[in-house]
């Protein structure tokens, strides 16, 4: 029998946590996959070293003027890949002719044009870059549809949910028989957290998360719940599920990574080590699976798997993330620009923890909503966003 070809991957985001997990995966797969693209944002250093390592024909570095230093990184550690830059260079890569995968995992809106490109390419895109449904979720879905693009979904709830739903979801989730979708939530490092103490938390011990190792702005907002929240619109979306139809649960373990209700009355969970490298090795090898490496889940070990509702008081972000998937249109657009402004304030000690949510929850409440017709809509509400955050956060500081 002959082996099939490698497949050709591009990596956009591989000096993250995710795309340093994908690499670790494709590593232990000798023979499955082909690095054709890395991106980094101005992580030069390890940017050279991945693609000497796993011999990648193009490097691009987002920060145009890191291409000298690529290039002469490049050049030392033997790699013979091709520098290309700027918003221009990752849509080159995302797109490439050869290329049969691409892992979007750029955190933040700045991943949304490369993303939808290979959605346009029809691509079999790894989502892990969950802003391109959150504020783009229309324009994106349109987009893979006409392209042909696949989409997998990296994230390990959206995994879970995936892997528990029938293949025939798409015809609609009451038509299979599904009543709701139950994503579940760590809590974060401070779920049982005094609550007259969260004012005066760091962002060292907001960077800390009990249960995955993720990058700081993800961990932040798993802190606040806002990931979670995220996760829900991107959800809608996924799955085209109603606002009704998802539900979150705090399950501090992170064993259960996510459930399916049905009507019957059956509920069907995928549980898991938490480790990354589950889904993400899900989604590169679907419908069949891989070694991922990852420790084994010892179900004889466990005394407790709990579960309990979210406090809103305790964790506004989650209300508001509701509030914006109901409302729909430029609200989720409007949520995600003023978190991102916010959580890199709340790392530069700009503001405090608990102002994180304020300032989200006063853009929303100044910002008129609008319709999103076009990725030009999406720049324009986004770039409002985080204007009126930068503003209402000079009468925080």
């Amino acid at each position: 029998m002959v082996n099939p070809a490698p497949q050709a991957i591009t990596i956009l985001g591989s000096t993250g946590s995710i795309g340093e997990s994908t690499l670790d995966v494709i590593g232990r797969n000798p023979g499955r996959y082909r690095v054709a693209a890395l991106t980094a944002n101005r992580n030069v250093d390890r940017l050279a070293a991945q693609c000497a390592q796993f011999g990648a024909g193009f490097a691009v570095i987002a920060d145009t003027a890191l291409a000298g230093k690529l290039s002469r990184a490049l050049v030392e550690t033997g790699s013979k890949a091709r520098v290309l830059t700027g918003a221009e260079g990752l849509a080159e890569v995302a797109t490439l002719p050869d290329v049969d995968i691409v892992m979007a995992a750029i955190v933040g809106a700045a991943g949304l044009a490369p993303t939808l490109r290979a959605a346009q390419a029809g691509k079999k895109i790894l989502l892990a870059n969950k802003e391109a449904l959150v504020i783009a979720g229309h324009i994106f879905m349109q987009a893979a549809r006409n392209g042909g693009a696949c989409i997998l979904p990296v994230d390990s709830e959206h995994s879970a949910i995936f892997q528990a739903l029938p293949a025939d979801f798409g015809k609609g989730l009451e038509s299979v028989g599904v009543d709701r979708i139950i994503l579940t939530a760590s809590g974060g490092p401070f779920l049982d957290f005094p609550a007259t103490e969260l004012r005066d938390i760091t962002p060292s011990q907001a960077c800390k998360h009990p249960n995955w190792a993720m990058g700081r702005k993800i961990s932040v907002d798993s802190a606040t719940l806002m990931n979670k929240g995220l996760e829900l619109i991107e959800a809608h979306w996924l799955f085209n599920a109603a606002p009704s139809q998802l539900e979150v649960l705090i399950h501090p373990q992170s064993i259960v990574h996510s459930m399916v209700a049905y009507r019957d009355g059956s509920v069907l969970a995928q549980l898991g080590t938490p480790d990354m490298r589950t889904p993400i090795a899900y989604a590169l090898s679907w419908p069949e699976r891989i070694d991922a490496g990852v420790e084994r889940l010892h179900l004889a070990g466990m005394s407790d798997l709990s579960f309990r509702e979210p406090d809103l008081q305790r964790f506004p972000c989650l209300g508001l993330a509701f509030d914006a998937l109901r409302e729909g249109a430029s609200a989720p657009v409007t949520l995600n620009g003023a978190n991102e402004i916010a959580v890199a304030a709340f790392l530069e000690k700009q503001i405090r923890f608990d102002q994180i949510s304020r300032l989200v929850g006063e853009v929303m409440q100044a910002t008129e909503k609008r319709a999103i017709n076009c990725l030009e809509d999406v720049v324009e509400c986004d770039a409002m966003a985080r204007h009126k955050a930068t503003q209402t956060m000079r009468t925080m500081i």
